[in-house]
């Protein structure tokens, strides 16, 4: 098949994003987790001293921080990340995200700017899905957070032991990186988990044989003794009381096991005890909202009873916008995930992945950019129906292999300045709220992806990135040839060559760092307790105000163990 004529088919091909990889192949380690069952197996009636909703990046290393000196019960609605490939093999990267049954560790939504996306559904959270780029956030974003410095540094060392590793650099990511210094991107910072202005090649959670290591393994520090972790255990209520004109406050939680049965779960007596809710930021607002405590006249509709009034519950959502370049490569390269990135001073981030075949396997399965998580832009969502689905996963079938050979340089910008709200749909707890994330909305997060994308062009034009693009496919063919992929469920036209403002707000996608929703000052104070009651904190990052560094899934699990720190302090000065 020849290249002078591929845009159609490179564009279908940037929907076809997997890695495959031939080489890993051995078995993972799956940890004996005596206090992990199944929420059947849970009494109706029981108490701890602290009781965590949700076991994802940030509830993992919270329960097992807060096990080493109380009871504590971890509840996760979704199951064990153990055991199934699609999460633990980097060769079945994006299996999860494609996977639409009701048992997925991956439950798609559709923001209502029309950009398809996903929350995770498993044990570990959204570390068991995404790319596995691990790196802390800057000295500047913790001196503007108030965290203690030193406890920061701990935390984050306390991570790396178990989850964080040097990636195995090879001859694309090199490339970007080496394309990156070329064009100004400076200074080089070599490898480091540290967010440095310049070139850096940063950490990942897979190890050298290919295996993702997720929030959940941090419950290798848990204290067998001190916490009871339930999985498929769907948190439906937090409990209030309150006595007279006194504050609300939690002391309890209603959730529902596989077969529906109802539980109920109690604090114990003390005036330390607490409910934290770490179920990400989509659920977090939506368990406070469907627990009575957010906009009166929302919750109302929905005939919730008012705990609290408190219109600030699902606020400042946002998500930072993802934009990327698709580009076809003479030569196979080798399967690679984020790696690199390059942080710029003017607010946005570079960074690449790549794969020898994206097509490629057996399964013909097509990750982030798969039609079967319904990535069909140019189809309207009603009419996104599995006939339509399967017609384009067919089509994609009968491509050549050389369509999909390659690999993608991406920007996402810092913050952003945009943000939106979240309201409840449903009073199911299972059903996704509606959100809505206002992409580009601010001019000054368009101008970022606008510099981010020149800074691309310079990379792909470099000296050190020639042999992996092909010479008569010009920068304007790779623009029109990535725009015309389907990535969202937005409107395309037909030359966005000609405006990098419009190839950014028709190419626009998730890299699934949303947050917001329960931020501090907003929500919860700077202790991540709840304003207004008692008994009830948020930690996760539907607190964060800004997305930290580059990728937050670090700093997402720092504060799980930061804040069981200073809780645990707490407790202790105060016996």
């Amino acid at each position: 098949m020849g290249f002078v004529c591929c845009w159609k088919i490179f564009g279908f091909a940037l929907a076809a994003f997997l890695f495959f990889h031939d080489d890993l192949c051995a078995s993972e380690k799956v940890p004996n987790y005596t206090f992990m069952q199944n929420a059947t197996a849970a009494p109706p009636i029981s108490y701890y001293d602290y009781i965590i909703v949700g076991g994802g990046t940030a509830g993992c290393p919270l329960a097992a921080t807060l096990s080493q000196n109380s009871s504590v019960l971890l509840l996760e609605r979704g199951g064990s990340p153990y055991g199934n490939p699609n999460i633990t093999n980097l060769t079945s990267f994006g299996a999860a995200l494609s996977d639409l049954s009701p048992t997925s560790p991956s439950q798609r939504f559709i923001s209502e700017d029309g950009v398809i996306n996903a929350r995770a559904r498993v044990l570990g959270g959204g570390s068991c899905l995404n790319a596995g780029f691990y790196t802390r956030a800057s000295t500047d974003y913790i001196r503007t957070v108030g965290w203690d410095g030193k406890l920061v540094n701990e935390s984050y060392e306390w991570l790396e032991k178990l989850v964080a590793f040097e990636p195995q650099m090879r001859e694309w990511q090199s490339a970007v990186r080496d394309g990156l210094l070329e064009v100004g991107v400076l200074p080089n910072n070599g490898f480091t988990y540290d967010h440095l202005y310049g070139t850096k090649v940063g950490g990942t959670i897979f190890d050298k044989e290919g295996h993702r290591h997720t929030a959940a393994d941090l419950l290798e520090y848990a204290n067998p003794s001190g916490l009871t972790l339930l999985l498929h255990a769907s948190v439906h209520k937090v409990l209030f009381r309150s006595k007279g004109n006194s504050r609300p406050k939690a002391h309890g939680v209603t959730f529902r096991d596989a077969t529906g049965a109802k539980h109920k779960a109690y604090l114990n007596n003390g005036p330390k005890n607490e409910i934290i809710i770490s179920a990400g930021a989509l659920g977090s607002p939506q368990l406070l909202m469907l627990s009575g405590v957010g906009p009166a006249d929302h919750l109302k509709v929905h005939n919730i009873t008012v705990v609290l009034d408190q219109p600030l519950v699902g606020q400042g959502m946002s998500d930072n916008p993802m934009n990327s370049i698709f580009i076809p490569s003479p030569i196979p390269v080798e399967v690679s995930l984020i790696q690199v990135v390059g942080i710029t001073h003017f607010g946005s981030y570079i960074e690449a992945a790549s794969g020898e075949n994206f097509a490629g396997g057996s399964s013909r399965d097509y990750g982030m950019f798969s039609p079967k998580i319904g990535q069909l832009s140019k189809v309207p969502p009603k009419q996104r129906t599995p006939e339509a689905i399967t017609k384009a996963v067919e089509y994609m079938k009968a491509l050549d292999d050389a369509a999909f050979r390659g690999g993608f340089i991406l920007e996402k910008i810092m913050g952003p300045i945009s943000t939106g709200h979240l309201e409840l749909q449903t009073r199911n707890l299972n059903d996704n709220p509606s959100v809505t994330f206002n992409y580009f909305k601010e001019a000054e997060d368009l101008q970022k992806c606008v510099q981010g994308i020149e800074i691309i062009e310079k990379v792909i034009e470099s000296k050190s990135f020639t042999k992996f693009r092909y010479d008569f496919m010009s920068l304007p063919t790779l623009l029109n040839m990535t725009a015309s992929a389907p990535v969202n469920l937005l409107p395309k036209h037909s030359n966005v060559s000609t405006s990098l403002e419009q190839f950014c707000k028709d190419t626009v996608m998730t890299i699934w760092h949303y947050h917001g929703g329960c931020q501090v000052g907003m929500v919860v104070d700077v202790d991540y307790k709840v304003l207004g009651v008692d008994a009830l904190r948020v930690i996760d990052g539907s607190t964060f105000n800004y997305s930290p560094g580059t990728n937050p899934q670090a700093t997402v699990m720092m504060l799980g163990r930061y804040m069981g720190v200073k809780i645990l302090s707490e407790r202790l000065a105060s016996n």
